[in-house]
């Protein structure tokens, strides 16, 4: 009994960690690309507190001079300054300027001043971030509140079930992951029957067993009812409270929450997705969601062009069976017209490690010929160098065949999916030793 409840402990912690890794560029996609709105924690604060919800006062400052004037607002001699990022580990991080700690105690107003003068306009390097890091462009600074019991509560949907599920800790504060792994009998599990919601007597319960105080079982099972309202009513796909505290004057209150939302629903939730800060992504990948693609960047070198998430997913496979590592994961979609196809192409080669493309378009919607076209007209304009290898498929693919042969580009047209994802794999390599060595490479269509 043990070992299952541990075992399913560890599946809600490894779904927990899934959700809230937003930005899917080391992940690879699934159906589509799929940006869950992440919002930062002083929108996340307004939102739970709009609903009734119990968090620290607290505002946002965007320069040093607000950060003293919010500070001066709160009173008293104990604050917390948290740089506004969205990334984990703000707390242990560090700036591009060397300043360190994206979370810092401040005890006066010019203290905030200081040290929002240090963490904004720079970028938080977290174990998260990488090396890249991430731009601050705002601190929240809110009052520091001290906790008798700190727990941990989340909110999101169980695939299995296709229901939502609350999952809640005793031991909050702590990475539910490291809970998992070493006390997973400390996490409990509660399905939510979608037509009947969370229930008094569920959300009693819940307070109870993670440990409240008799006096603050009340306000902590309001407090899950109003979070689950939340979620259900903003089309969240993750609430996480770390933690949900009952400070030492006997009152509940959300610490620090994270929500996601389902990107589906930006059509009825307008004003949320509004907060959308694209400062936090990747331009690459914010450029291509304007322009209709799916696009996530990856650490390989090996370019992909696809139509399709299941053909996209297979050719990233095949690229790694053979030795190699795609760059990117890049879906244009059912209609790879020419300027589909341009601008896919901007994507790829704005990655300075790419040193091969590989092209790989089943042709339905669209007619393999007209691909070819559009193919050839980009890298004629582009003078690209390097090596394009193009497997075309379907609809008038032989014509597609014989159009990029008579072309004259170094664009290497084959039919065989192996055998391209092997080619691919092959010129990669022989580019990237000739970069190495700093001399240039042709290449001949005798393949």
């Amino acid at each position: 009994m043990f070992s299952k409840a541990a075992r399913s402990s560890r599946q809600w912690a490894s779904a927990l960690q899934t959700a809230r890794q937003s930005p899917l560029r080391q992940q690879t996609p699934l159906q589509q690309q799929i940006r869950n709105l992440s919002i930062h924690e002083y929108r996340s604060a307004q939102l739970l507190d709009s609903y009734g919800i119990g968090v620290p006062k607290g505002n946002v400052a965007y320069n040093a001079k607000e950060a003293e004037q919010i500070a001066s607002q709160i009173g008293g001699e104990d604050m917390v300054i948290k740089a506004q990022v969205l990334a984990g580990g703000r707390g242990k991080g560090h700036f591009d300027n060397g300043f360190k700690g994206g979370v810092r105690i401040v005890y006066s107003p010019r203290e905030a001043s200081i040290l929002a003068d240090q963490m904004i306009g720079h970028k938080l390097i977290t174990k998260q971030t990488g090396e890249r890091g991430r731009i601050c462009n705002s601190v929240y600074i809110v009052e520091r509140k001290f906790a008798r019991r700190e727990f941990y509560l989340a909110i999101l949907m169980d695939r299995g079930s296709q229901s939502p599920v609350i999952v809640a800790s005793s031991q909050g504060g702590m990475d539910i992951e490291t809970v998992a792994k070493e006390t997973p009998e400390a996490i409990i599990t509660t399905k939510v029957d979608i037509h009947k919601g969370v229930t008094d007597d569920m959300a009693s319960s819940i307070a109870t067993q993670l440990g409240f105080s008799e006096g603050c079982i009340s306000d902590a099972a309001k407090t899950i009812q109003k979070l689950y309202k939340i979620f259900m009513e903003k089309d969240a796909t993750q609430i996480e409270i770390n933690p949900l505290s009952e400070t030492s004057d006997h009152k509940v209150l959300c610490m620090d929450a994270k929500l996601t939302f389902d990107d589906n629903a930006e059509f009825r939730q307008k004003e949320i997705f509004d907060w959308r800060d694209v400062t936090q992504e990747d331009a690459d990948e914010v450029a291509a969601g304007e322009s209709g693609l799916n696009f996530i960047k990856l650490d390989g070198d090996i370019g992909c062009l696809v139509n399709g998430a299941g053909l996209a997913m297979a050719t990233m496979d095949i690229i790694k069976l053979n030795g190699g590592s795609p760059a990117n994961f890049l879906d244009v979609g059912g209609g790879a017209t020419p300027e589909a196809i341009k601008q896919a192409f901007d994507l790829i080669t704005s990655d300075p490690k790419v040193t091969a493309i590989f092209v790989n378009i089943f042709g339905g919607i669209v007619r393999c010929d007209a691909i070819a076209k559009g193919l050839i007209s980009v890298v004629e304009s582009m003078n690209l160098r390097i090596p394009i290898i193009a497997r075309l498929q379907g609809t008038n693919g032989e014509q597609a065949h014989k159009l990029i042969n008579e072309s004259g580009l170094k664009i290497f047209s084959i039919d065989d999916l192996q055998t391209a994802a092997e080619k691919s794999v092959q010129f990669s390599r022989v580019v990237k030793i000739a970069r190495d060595i700093d001399v240039g490479v042709e290449f001949t269509l005798g393949i």
